[in-house]
């Protein structure tokens, strides 16, 4: 998301920032702007800090560094277009490019960044095993009225068609987004559990009440922490079984007292952070706008030229 979305003001400038984090990730295995919340993703972003000391930036070419940096110029004006990108040095003599291994380091993150939203997914299914039945039941009826074909799944085509019949229309890319975020087995559609966890995660049932069974499941032992045997335990049962380093990494970005496991608040606050930007754009604008006003206000009382001057300089900001 470019710095211009949360202004709410772009162009197609913005589908080559897209691409430059995208490239960003593939380089180095984690997102350049982050955050546990939506609001501090949002001020990450707008910051537009790209760091490029990092394993493994240092071993990264020249060219490929300023490539990305080109790419995340927030300036939108000043940014590389399409056809620049397609002419940069780095694409064009990506055949005489030096072959360095970027090793370990970039598989282990983008796996931690698959294991992470497993973990998420996972929590979020176990919530959805917990609800009373009628507070699910008219879920399921929506699943069974999209599945035309009653095989048991929705696909793309149904998934959008669905949404027509229930009047809430959603766009393609959208609902492509919604099916790869949903799709936890990885398979192309959704079955009924993963359109219900989907469901209640848009819906924002993984209230407090519901949060404690979640994380009983994952600590075995009732200790009162998610410890590294523990979460290796529940992922191991998907595809990607991860790998000890991989756990601790998962454990040391959720574990914020850094005691080496997860206490019921940490994976509380893990759960609450989202990704729901369009939500962040309306906050970091309210808040942007509202200490503007209070700092342009502030100057008008106390020196109405100097408040002149300042008014247009917002204005270019």
């Amino acid at each position: 998301m470019a710095p211009e979305v949360l202004k709410r003001s772009y162009g197609p400038e913005v589908d080559v920032w897209s691409a430059g984090v995208i490239l960003y990730i593939l380089l180095c295995g984690v997102p350049p702007f982050w955050a546990e919340t939506d609001e501090g993703i949002a001020q990450a972003i707008m910051k537009s800090v790209v760091d490029f000391n990092r394993e493994p930036w240092p071993k990264v070419s020249q060219t490929a560094k300023d490539l990305v940096k080109r790419m995340l110029d927030p300036n939108p004006q000043a940014r590389l277009s399409a056809q620049q990108v397609l002419e940069h040095p780095w694409l064009q003599n990506a055949s005489s490019a030096p072959n360095i291994p970027l090793g370990e380091a970039v598989r282990s993150r983008l796996k931690q960044f698959l294991v992470m939203n497993k973990f998420k997914k996972k929590a979020l299914r176990i919530v959805a095993e917990q609800l009373p039945s009628e507070e699910i039941n008219g879920i399921k009826q929506v699943f069974h009225m999209m599945d035309k074909d009653k095989n048991g799944t929705l696909t793309l085509e149904e998934l959008q068609e669905g949404f027509h019949e229930i009047g809430q229309p959603v766009l393609e890319p959208d609902v492509r987004m919604l099916l790869e975020a949903a799709d936890i087995d990885g398979n192309g559609t959704l079955d009924c559990d993963e359109f219900l966890t989907v469901s209640l995660h848009l819906k924002k049932v993984s209230s407090e009440q519901h949060l404690p069974k979640a994380f009983d499941y994952f600590d075995k032992d009732g200790s009162g922490y998610i410890e590294i045997d523990e979460l290796r335990e529940a992922l191991g049962e998907s595809h990607l079984d991860p790998d000890d380093e991989v756990i601790r990494e998962i454990i040391s970005d959720v574990d914020k007292d850094k005691d080496g496991k997860i206490s019921y608040q940490e994976f509380e606050a893990m759960m609450k952070s989202g990704t729901d930007w369009r939500n962040a754009s309306r906050q970091y604008s309210r808040a942007f706008y509202n200490t503007l006003s209070r700092k342009l206000l502030k100057e008008a009382s106390s020196s109405p030229n100097k408040w002149s001057m300042r008014v247009d300089k917002a204005i270019d900001e």
